[in-house]
């Protein structure tokens, strides 16, 4: 039986250019006042004025959710987080409050190698509880996508564990889960003194195991001067490239390396973080068909004020992706909407860019865009249901969880209350 959802105050479509959005195309929204979806199992089957679609189904009994007074969207893509590991670092969080610098926490073995170490003394069922109750509050939000990354392993055996804990959520979530490996993320304790013997592990047998075992689709890296160069990371993405997995990079955070630029001569889907880059690295950019994915909500935690240049990414024409980066460390928060008001308040993107740029763009970054990201018929049925009645008004009111329902290959799989 078909579903209808119907009347709601404006249905944000995003239907437009089937590229990533650049530009002016960063901001079309392409709303329906008013506005209706039909559903046939997993699929949108119209999308229109509600009278339009009411007409339509006239005579027939479908199954029906009121939005009246609510926006309908898109569910959000979040094409960059870190959510399986074991425990928080809150004590950490209070060292920056302190001012400790973050590379100072990581200098004296905490930051990433902290998540490390807690991974490696949990088990794959422990992860997988944890993370089953993450995954669920995404869901809750309005996510219906997520990029999943392993990086808290650092070594084979650690590595598969938690690329198998993904796999198996998989069959435990509705969310959309897609995996990348991310060993090198930073150089374990037992190789702080042997970098090159830590790349050949990865590159000679992370890889080619990970590759095979169609455990990941994408393969990330860390590029930071201190943790992998220029060249290093080179070396990492041809042997993944070789086995057939995507590229994407951990880009100009800390420093700027260059990283943006390599992205691009690799051909990366996407070149993520980006707060240190310079305007002829944003030229070479545009110039390209790597997305910009930026992370607004770690600069945000780490009390930081140098966010990515959204504006002049926008205005020069690159494709802007926004994500949570959720992670114990630097940025827990699982809450797209609030990477919306970040994104607004502090990098200028207007509210309809921030929404560009956390759904059809996303998917964009996750090669996903053809079947997720809009709401256009024959894509899958992956919507939420805002509780506001202009889509202004979810990064307006920042802090705050507008999400009603959401909705997966055209099932319930969230409802508020």
């Amino acid at each position: 039986m078909d579903l209808l959802v119907s009347p709601c105050s404006q249905l944000l479509t995003l239907l437009g250019n089937p590229s990533p959005r650049r530009g002016s195309c960063q901001g079309e929204l392409s709303i329906i006042p008013d506005g209706a979806v039909l559903i046939e199992d997993e699929t949108i089957k119209a999308i229109g004025p509600a009278k339009e679609l009411e007409g339509r189904v006239a005579g027939t009994r479908p199954n029906r959710i009121s939005a009246e007074g609510c926006v309908v969207m898109p569910g959000f893509v979040d094409s960059h987080s870190h959510p399986i590991f074991a425990r928080s670092r809150h004590d950490e969080y209070e060292l920056i409050i302190r001012g400790t610098r973050y590379q100072e926490i990581a200098e004296s073995g905490g930051g990433i190698l902290s998540s490390v170490r807690a991974v490696r003394e949990t088990s794959k069922s422990r992860l997988l509880e944890l993370s089953r109750t993450r995954l669920a509050r995404f869901l809750e939000h309005g996510t219906t996508a997520l990029e999943v990354k392993s990086g808290y392993g650092l070594d084979l055996e650690n590595e598969i564990k938690l690329l198998e804990v993904v796999q198996d959520l998989q069959k435990a979530t509705p969310l959309e889960l897609i995996p990348t490996f991310l060993g090198a993320h930073e150089i374990p304790e037992e190789y702080r003194s042997r970098k090159r013997q830590y790349i050949e592990l990865v590159t000679e047998q992370m890889i080619p195991v990970i590759a095979g075992r169609h455990l990941a689709e994408f393969c990330d890296c860390f590029v930071e001067p201190s943790i992998f160069s220029l060249e290093e990371t080179e070396q990492v993405c041809i042997s993944a490239r070789s086995q057939g997995l995507k590229i994407r990079l951990h880009a100009d955070q800390l420093s700027r390396s260059g990283a943006a630029r390599l992205g691009v001569r690799l051909k990366a889907v996407s070149v993520d973080h980006l707060e240190q880059i310079l305007p002829e690295d944003i030229q070479v950019l545009s110039k390209s068909a790597t997305i910009a994915t930026l992370l607004p909500g770690s600069v945000f935690h780490l009390g930081l004020n140098h966010y990515a240049p959204a504006r002049a990414l926008i205005d020069a024409g690159v494709p802007v992706a926004l994500a949570t980066d959720f992670n114990p460390g630097s940025s827990p928060t699982l809450n797209m909407q609030m990477i919306l008001s970040i994104a607004c308040a502090q990098m200028r993107m207007t509210p309809a860019e921030a929404i560009v740029a956390t759904t059809i763009n996303g998917a964009h970054a996750l090669c996903r865009a053809n079947r997720i990201g809009s709401l256009e018929p024959g894509k899958q049925a992956d919507l939420c249901i805002m509780d506001v009645e202009d889509y202004r008004q979810i990064p307006y009111f920042f802090g705050m969880n507008h999400c009603k329902m959401t909705l997966k290959k055209g099932r319930i799989v969230y409802q508020r209350g």
